[in-house]
């Protein structure tokens, strides 16, 4: 990862717009560059990915322009030989010194090119006027809020812009660019031109797409690792990743100390596939010591996020203390997508295919936004190959029938994509508990249990205090939201709502977001 910030006037001094800066110095501690332009501040805080030594560094300039960029650009390799042969020539392995030779020749069309996660801002030196971009779903983060005198600001966190912004802080919205007047949509990746109704047709591009988008992120100068909980969306990332690599990769698992679910079964697909695998366990004491921490970094009060996060932040924080990976492949994004447990009770296809709509337009805000805190806050970088932009098109695409839990096993066409050898059967089609669950039912309940203990029976009264968005509901979403408060006071806009089944569908109507509380969970997480 690394950390973008522009602020577009000199509504605050150059020392209180760096200090709001360095509040993101971990997600690049490599190298670090905070400059004064001629009527603002830009800086990048970078950790080396692509094109490790310093003329890799940014702001890029070409000509009258500069660009400040955090993302992968997967093809960019492609895209250097066009402009090569326009007559450009290059200084760094790093992907993203094509960016301005690429809006020289295209404009703003050029991010219509970009297979990327990515967010950039762009100054445009003849139009005086600044750019910016988010990738379609929003797996680089990217936020924006006004300053006292009225110009923009954008950075990579809401904690580099709450000291320096009146008013509101708004993630930027995904699969837009801002054309220095306003928001621009250049690529909805949840609409669907023509739907796949053949099961083959589908199952095939299931299967192609995903061991393509787990290659290209397999493209590192840094040393690689992958996060293998032992379900399937982890476990098909890791064995696609040991069927690519055609060498032995790096798995990393994580539980509690005392009623870890998953740890074994990530075990056994590490084991199958051959990864040098590592076990790292948790106890209540980490947890309850690091809640403040993840929440800063978080920046959300959502229930579930925070939940998962625990897992991951601590996982995490152990990989970049005791080796030298510092890019992890993950499995987020396939719930939204092949659905959750609580999806088994749509009470349609056409209501699936709109929910799955709705969580992808929002992953921005909760499972993405986890993956990239828990895992820059502690300089690493996160590729997500279940974003792939090709494969998310495809999967939106096919029939919700397809799609839907008609076979007593959730994610069935995930799951059959791959049948045959890439995992053992019991893994390829087990039940899986959600992450914050199968790291161990005690993690969950002993949040709650330390939340009992701090409110009374008036906590109620307390929650009303933060009533003007999303109202706590629960004594552990008060402890979470109060927490937030103190870090990003007024700023709970930034979460469109708690993550939670769709109460308007019959059997989700519950008051927690662990699928425990749900009906069909059975065997999940045993």
């Amino acid at each position: 990862m690394c950390s973008i910030f522009c602020l577009t006037d000199k509504a605050v001094s150059s020392d209180e717009a760096k200090k709001a800066f360095d509040k993101t110095l971990s997600r690049g501690p490599d190298m670090s560059v905070f400059e004064e332009t001629d009527d603002g501040y830009v800086g990048f805080h970078r950790l080396a990915i692509m094109g490790l030594d310093e003329h890799g560094m940014q702001p890029f300039r070409f000509k009258n322009n500069f660009v400040v960029c955090n993302g992968e650009l997967y093809g960019f390799r492609k895209e250097k030989k066009i402009l090569e042969s326009e007559g450009h020539s290059f200084v760094s392995g790093s992907d993203c010194e094509i960016i301005l030779p690429m809006y020289e020749l295209y404009g703003a069309e050029m991010f219509k090119r970009l297979d990327a996660e990515f967010a950039c801002i762009i100054y445009d030196g003849d139009k005086k006027k600044y750019i910016a971009a988010r990738d379609p779903i929003g797996i680089r983060p990217l936020y924006y809020g006004y300053s006292e005198k009225g110009g923009i600001a954008f950075a990579s966190e809401p904690k580099n812009l709450v000291s320096v912004c009146k008013g509101k802080i708004l993630p930027f919205p995904p699969g837009h660019y801002y054309d220095g007047e306003k928001f621009v949509c250049y690529n909805d990746i949840t609409a669907v031109n023509e739907v796949i109704c053949d099961e083959n047709a589908a199952l095939k591009g299931i299967r192609e797409k995903l061991v393509a988008g787990v290659k290209k992120r397999l493209d590192s100068d840094a040393p690689l690792g992958f996060l293998l909980s032992g379900g399937l969306d982890s476990s098909l990332v890791c064995a696609i990743g040991r069927k690519v690599a055609k060498s032995p990769i790096r798995t990393f698992a994580v539980g509690m100390d005392k009623d870890a679910i998953d740890l074994k079964y990530a075990r056994q697909v590490a084991d199958y596939i051959g990864s040098d695998h590592t076990e790292i366990f948790m106890t209540r004491k980490e947890v309850l010591d690091s809640l403040e921490t993840v929440i800063e970094a978080l920046g959300t009060f959502d229930i579930t996020t925070i939940r998962a996060s625990m897992g991951m932040y601590l996982i995490c924080k152990k990989i970049r203390e005791t080796t030298d990976i510092e890019v992890l492949l993950t499995g987020e994004i396939s719930d939204e997508l092949f659905g959750y447990k609580y999806t088994d009770f749509a009470p349609s296809p056409e209501a699936f295919q709109a929910e799955s709509v709705k969580r992808v337009s929002e992953l921005h805000m909760y499972d993405v936004l986890r993956a990239d805190r828990c895992i820059s806050v502690n300089s690493l970088e996160a590729r997500v190959p279940f974003g792939d932009l090709d494969f998310v098109r495809h999967v939106m695409s096919i029939d919700p029938k397809l799609k839907m839990n008609t076979h007593g096993c959730g994610k069935y066409i995930l799951r059959k994509a791959f049948d045959g050898d890439i995992l053992p059967h019991s893994i390829l089609f087990r039940e899986k508990a959600a992450f914050s669950d199968a790291v161990g039912h005690s993690m969950v309940d002993d949040l709650k249990e330390y939340a009992n203990g701090l409110y009374g029976d008036d906590w109620k009264k307390t929650a009303e205090k933060y009533a003007y968005h999303c109202r706590p509901f629960t004594k552990e979403s008060l402890l979470y939201r109060e927490i937030f408060e103190k870090y990003y006071p007024n700023q709970a806009g930034m979460i469109a709502d708690y993550w939670m089944p769709n109460k308007s569908w019959k059997g989700c109507d519950v008051n927690d977001p662990s699928a425990r509380v749900l009906s069909n969970y059975g065997d999940s997480g045993k």
